[in-house]
């Protein structure tokens, strides 16, 4: 089973390199695959160049899937980060 989480970004300046690397730096944190996707095209949430290709901006939605052993865990911590940071408003979150 694997977890996802949609958002949409409030940020006034989308998701720029400070915010990516905390994203990035929660995502490293756990064992599960984490990926995230905008606009049809999915990155490894893991890797800073990967986030900041995708050039997200405010208002756009994303969608975060994990998958392995601690993927609640990590769905939990990236959505706290994400409301801690104010850079998004969580839509929707659950197990697919």
């Amino acid at each position: 089973m694997s977890q996802y989480l949609k958002f949409k970004v409030t940020n006034p300046v989308g998701i720029y390199a400070t915010p990516a690397n905390k994203l990035v730096e929660i995502a490293k944190t756990f064992k599960s695959q984490t990926t995230l996707t905008y606009n049809q095209k999915t990155v490894n949430l893991k890797s800073i160049m990967g986030v900041l290709s995708l050039g997200i901006p405010t208002k756009a939605m994303l969608e975060i899937h994990t998958s392995g052993e601690d993927e609640k865990q990590a769905v939990y911590e990236i959505s706290k980060k994400l409301n801690e940071l104010k850079i998004a408003n969580i839509v929707i979150e659950k197990c697919m």
